[in-house]
């Protein structure tokens, strides 16, 4: 337990996968960290719990790529140290019409990085995948290597595991309500709504949804950070046919291009059940959620049955879990300082997207350099700057939310 008065390197506020990352990253170092959490530790209130997350290379934003190949390498780097595995490769599966404009940007980002691949028509799909797959004639699909499966909560956990191995102090149930500059001795004070603070040389700020109402109480600053509430859905696997969509194999983690924009994992966590779902979600406040119903499911259960060539039974997911996206108007992360006041002791991480899992161990390493050193080696910050929203502050969330 962290005692009243005891002093610290960074406090990290938010212990979902990108604050448990950066508390690992920056105590690694051999920095005194406070790792704080709202709530319970792995609860089901944001971005970071349950089975499993996707990860692949192959990204329409091919500045991208280069965050993933190291979260590759960070990714098996952590496992070494903790001696559990939480990513388990597998293919990646890109579909969608040949016009796709995101489809092809993923191709590009393909060719750029000599990223191996194939591009199929409906046919060589099929034969590929012995008919698992079933895309219609103007479509093609890309099939590359580099694609897998991150289960969730473990990954969470192992970071916070292997933080406080390297002495983080670790406390849930902690609010924070503020964070003021300490004008006397430099560095701030982290406050919370149980009446408790801290003091740290520097502080990250990975709240998730909640990073809009944080940003906005500590500096005034209007983030445009929309939280959505998305729904995972799994679905039945036919009789018989549960073997051939099993992680291992050679089925893929899969992306289906246009609309709905839709995402699926092998089947793991629950057996004979596959993960299919649409990426996007409904705008929310997350401290007063609707908790469902969910998103209409209709062009869903028409694309399970059509693409998944009726070997899934698309009638009902028999199981949903929802979880909180924390969408910015050009999808692209927040990495940045705070600013102001503030100057470099404060560094914000949010606005993930709901695809910044896989790149939680790099986000992590990321914000360990800007918060210890004031710079990020090896990265282009340009396109996670706060200041891009400023000319375009309301943004356009209509490639995203479904009415």
């Amino acid at each position: 337990m962290a005692v009243f008065g005891e002093e610290f390197d960074v406090i990290v506020v938010g212990a979902g996968v990108m604050g448990s990352s950066t508390a690992y990253q920056v105590s690694k170092r051999g920095h005194k960290v406070l790792l704080l959490e709202q709530f319970d530790f792995f609860h089901m209130r944001g971005s970071s719990h349950g089975e499993s997350r996707t990860i692949r290379s192959a990204y329409p934003e091919e500045y991208y790529y280069p965050m993933v190949m190291e979260s590759y390498k960070l990714w098996e780097e952590a496992e070494s140290h903790i001696g559990y595995k939480v990513y388990f490769k597998a293919q990646q599966f890109d579909m969608g019409s040949s016009e796709d404009k995101r489809l092809r940007e993923v191709i590009a980002t393909c060719q750029k990085y000599s990223v191996p691949h194939e591009i199929l028509d409906r046919q060589q799909v099929s034969d590929k995948f012995s008919g698992r797959f079933d895309i219609p004639d103007n479509w093609v699909g890309v099939c590359s290597s580099d694609g897998g499966v991150i289960k969730a909560t473990k990954a969470v956990s192992m970071f916070q595991t292997l933080a406080l191995q390297n002495g983080t102090v670790l406390r849930d149930c902690m609010e924070v309500k503020d964070i003021r500059k300490d004008g006397v001795k430099g560095g701030v004070w982290v406050y919370t709504s149980n009446g408790e603070k801290f003091w740290g040389k520097k502080c990250v700020v990975t709240v998730g949804a909640w990073t809009t109402k944080l940003v906005k109480t500590v500096s005034g600053n209007d983030l445009p950070i929309q939280p959505l509430e998305t729904m995972v859905c799994y679905w039945k696997i036919k009789e018989g046919h549960g073997d051939k969509y099993a992680i291992g194999g050679d089925f893929p983690t899969f992306s289906s291009y246009g609309e709905p924009r839709i995402f699926g994992t092998p089947s793991m966590e629950f057996p004979g059940l596959i993960k299919v779902a649409v990426h996007g979600g409904y705008p929310c406040d997350p401290d007063n959620r609707p908790w469902g119903p969910g998103m209409a499911l209709g062009s869903l259960k028409q694309w399970v049955e059509e693409r998944l060539s009726g070997l899934v039974d698309s009638g009902e997911p028999v199981a949903t879990q929802l979880c909180m996206y924390s969408m910015t108007p050009d999808k692209n992360f927040v990495i940045d300082f705070l600013g102001g006041e503030f100057g470099k002791d404060v560094v914000v991480g949010g606005g993930f997207s709901g695809h910044g899992f896989k790149m939680s161990p790099v986000v992590g390493r990321i914000l360990a350099d800007l918060v210890l050193t004031g710079e990020a080696k090896g990265v282009e910050l340009k396109h996670f700057r706060i200041g891009r929203f400023e000319e375009n502050p309301e943004g356009n969330f209509k490639d995203i939310l479904h009415h």
